[in-house]
């Protein structure tokens, strides 16, 4: 059996970020035939414009986002929630997965959302925000896979995800969900 890849896109862009290290936790976690790829800055994508998504002159970063996102079996967002919604770079990454309208790399892709934040929610506002764009860019979003983490900021402040019994077990969870989520794609 080959490996399934998932590759993770982290909307915080910052070095120290309790998402990055939620993503790298996960990827720590996957099981054997899972290899969990983590997308590096999303930062160095340009805000997407009509203007410059022309072919042969589409920027770097977004055209190597685009073909990661090609390559892998499912897409992973984990987020920060900015002002109740998603950061704007993981925005700007699925608005340029999002193109060409109906033939992105986004459509039909299995995508989930997971994430942490300082709020007592663990950013489940900025989850939701990411769920609901991605859908309509046209990717087949995992309603089942869930993961929130609220107080990261002072739960992670000592302690890395991956060091963290409870979240190691929730992500475990997260990779049952992915695992049966062909099945009920399916159904």
């Amino acid at each position: 059996m080959s490996k399934q890849t998932i590759l993770a896109l982290v909307g915080s862009l910052r070095a120290g970020s309790t998402n990055l290290q939620l993503a790298e936790a996960i990827a720590l976690n996957a099981p054997e035939q899972v290899d969990v790829v983590i997308h590096e800055s999303l930062g160095n994508i340009p805000f997407y414009n009509e203007d410059i998504d022309v072919e042969g002159q589409v920027p770097a970063a977004a055209a190597a986002l685009r073909a990661a996102a090609s390559d892998a079996d499912t897409i992973l967002l984990v987020t920060p929630e900015h002002n109740g919604t998603v950061p704007a770079s993981l925005k700007n990454a699925i608005d340029w997965l999002s193109r060409p309208f109906g033939a992105g790399a986004l459509s039909g892709k299995p995508t989930a959302v997971v994430g942490t934040a300082f709020g007592q929610f663990g950013g489940v506002w900025a989850q939701d925000e990411a769920r609901k764009a991605v859908g309509i860019a046209g990717a087949q979003v995992l309603e089942n896979v869930k993961l929130a983490v609220p107080g990261s900021m002072v739960r992670f402040a000592e302690v890395h995800p991956k060091d963290d019994a409870e979240v190691v077990e929730q992500i475990k969870g997260v990779f049952d969900a992915l695992a049966e989520a062909p099945a009920a794609a399916a159904a």
